[in-house]
């Protein structure tokens, strides 16, 4: 916008507040003591233009008509730091724009609207503006915010949308998907007309967003949709900025998964790691496919498709970060994730997915998101930097728990009911890791019962796992009779990117081993390959092979224990 375009603007009509704010105006209020006087402050404004739909706040203009250039200092040669604070403390991006005129600086921030039916506060009290003042919102606002119910954008009528500019092999993945899980093989006989028309895909006639997003052609979706479009990047490390390799997807969405698997799942970048325990052996991949279609349909299906951003998946060696534009649906908060039933923004969308078998039962995708990866020894799904404008999740590859990824397959792959579901597995979690404050009663009887975990001695309201779960990590320490796991890492991660010698071993690992077991431990690793001698007598020096000398941290102890493993099938 132009100082002109500004000045023609009428604060009610408009949505535009103009402030002088001339010198040393507040960001967050912190220095008044009156609480009126702590709201008419940047955040205090941001958050009440937010409740209202959003709008602008002019700095260094006059409140009154013709509204003349006073200039401002607010957040000079700090922009970036303003809108990265006002993030970081209301969850909203707010644009800065500045404006020149007479060597006079106007600040102009752009505050977008808040999501439908959530609302924004500022410590701790939703604000509305009133003439000059900031005040709290009525109970009746507050109802009728929390009341709004999102429209289902995927069955809203794509205008000028034909059968033509669907896509084939689309149509033909979903009729397969629906005919194998629904065990009706006749509707892949079915005319396209009468699937569309049975999914309701199409009504009277005319396709809505569901078919351009489940089936459309990329081209028509790139003309009607663009931002229905997913960006999946590969950063070698979490630290850099840019990326390694980057892919764009663009084709409909029964086309799409399979590909954004097949990024994620290259044999480089997902790793599997043969893990064998006495009679019971198994693979374990950096991330499991199940896990990754569910999360990723979730952030398709209920990302918010107004909103003009892309779905992104980030993957890293030890990590992938998916999200999507968007808050959690109504209702729905990182607290209540696993127990509360949600109305998802695109329903006819969700539904059909449902009915294809590519996503659980509406509710239940979350579940087996926690289930799976919980089961697998990795570290809990975690959602912590969601907030009301995107859901972010990140999911770990790496096994922190091997022994409670057998100890709870071994139960679910007994004859032994019932089985266990994701409170149970999450419950289990806990009292592994020491928790027994504030466990449901009824669930730690239940699995007292099923044999799953006992009292503490000596204890009555302390818990632990069963002695199977005890034996399981003692055998797990093992390999073979030739390496104890646990001085096996700790030797690895002093040698990664060193050569030292056996003094220098000693010198920082006097606190666990004695100096004749480092060189025990240090002369059956370079039988087995896996270290490297360089020297002679005071001289000698021990390194990593040339297999793991590039390998830092968990990837090289995961990739030396699979080795020695392979090599230890007694194990």
């Amino acid at each position: 916008m132009t100082i002109l375009e500004l000045q023609q603007l009428k604060e009610s009509e408009d949505k535009v507040e103009f402030k002088a704010a001339t010198k040393n105006y507040s960001f967050a209020g912190s220095e008044h003591r009156d609480q009126a006087e702590r709201r008419r402050c940047f955040l205090g404004y941001v958050v009440a233009f937010a409740n209202e739909g959003g709008g602008m706040l002019v700095l260094g203009m006059a409140d009154k008509a013709p509204h003349e250039v006073v200039g401002s200092d607010f957040g000079q040669g700090q922009i970036g730091a303003l809108e990265d604070e006002t993030y970081s403390r209301l969850g909203i991006r707010v644009r800065m724009e500045e404006l020149y005129e007479n060597g006079l600086r106007v600040l102009v921030a752009h505050i977008p609207s808040r999501p439908v039916g959530k609302m924004l506060k500022f410590e701790g009290v939703p604000l509305m503006r009133v003439g000059e003042s900031l005040r709290n919102m009525s109970d009746e606002e507050m109802f009728a915010i929390l009341s709004e119910q999102e429209p289902d954008f995927s069955a809203k009528i794509c205008e000028g949308l034909k059968i033509a500019d669907l896509d084939e092999s689309a149509i033909k993945a979903m009729k397969e998907s629906y005919a194998l899980k629904q065990k009706n093989p006749g509707f892949i006989q079915l005319s396209t007309e009468q699937v569309l028309s049975d999914l309701r895909l199409q009504e009277e006639g005319r396709l809505n967003y569901a078919a351009l997003i489940l089936l459309g052609k990329k081209e028509i979706i790139r003309e009607k949709l663009p931002q229905c479009k997913t960006i999946w990047e590969f950063r070698a490390t979490e630290s850099q900025i840019h990326h390694d390799t980057r892919e764009v997807i663009e084709e409909p969405l029964f086309l799409a998964i399979t590909q954004m698997w097949r990024l994620i799942n290259q044999p480089t970048l997902n790793k599997k790691y043969p893990i064998q325990v006495g009679a019971y052996i198994f693979d374990l991949f950096d991330f499991n496919e199940a896990v990754i279609r569910e999360a990723v349909l979730n952030a398709e299906a209920h990302r918010d498709y107004s909103i003009t951003s892309e779905v992104v998946i980030k993957q890293y060696p030890a990590k992938i970060v998916i999200t999507n534009p968007g808050g959690f649906p109504k209702g729905v908060t990182i607290e209540n994730l696993l127990t509360v039933s949600s109305t998802p923004r695109s329903r006819l969308m969700t539904e059909i997915l449902e009915k294809t078998g590519l996503v659980e039962r509406s509710g239940q995708g979350v579940d087996k998101i926690f289930s799976i990866t919980l089961s697998e020894g990795k570290a809990e799904p975690d959602y912590s930097d969601s907030n009301m404008y995107q859901v972010s999740l990140v999911l770990r590859s790496e096994i922190i728990d091997k022994a409670f990824h057998i100890f709870i397959s071994q139960y679910q792959n007994s004859d032994r009911e019932p089985k266990l579901g994701v409170e149970q597995i999450i419950t289990l979690c806990k009292i592994r890791n020491g928790i027994s404050q504030n466990l449901k009663g009824a669930m730690v009887s239940q699995l007292e019962k099923m044999g799953l975990i006992q009292k503490l001695s000596g204890h009555t309201l302390r818990y632990t796992l069963s002695e199977e779960y005890e034996q399981l990590v003692s055998d797990g320490l093992k390999i073979g009779k030739r390496y104890i796991v646990q001085e096996l890492e700790r030797i690895l991660l002093e040698l990664q990117g060193n050569a030292l010698k056996v003094g220098a071993l000693e010198a920082s690992m006097e606190d666990f081993m004695k100096r004749s077991q480092i060189r025990y431990l240090l002369l059956k690793l370079v039988d087995d390959e896996v270290v490297i001698v360089d020297g002679k007598l005071r001289g000698t020096r021990y390194s990593l092979s040339e297999k793991f000398k590039d390998l830092r941290g968990d990837k090289l102890i995961a990739e030396v224990l699979a080795f020695l493993r392979g090599r230890y099938d007694s194990l």
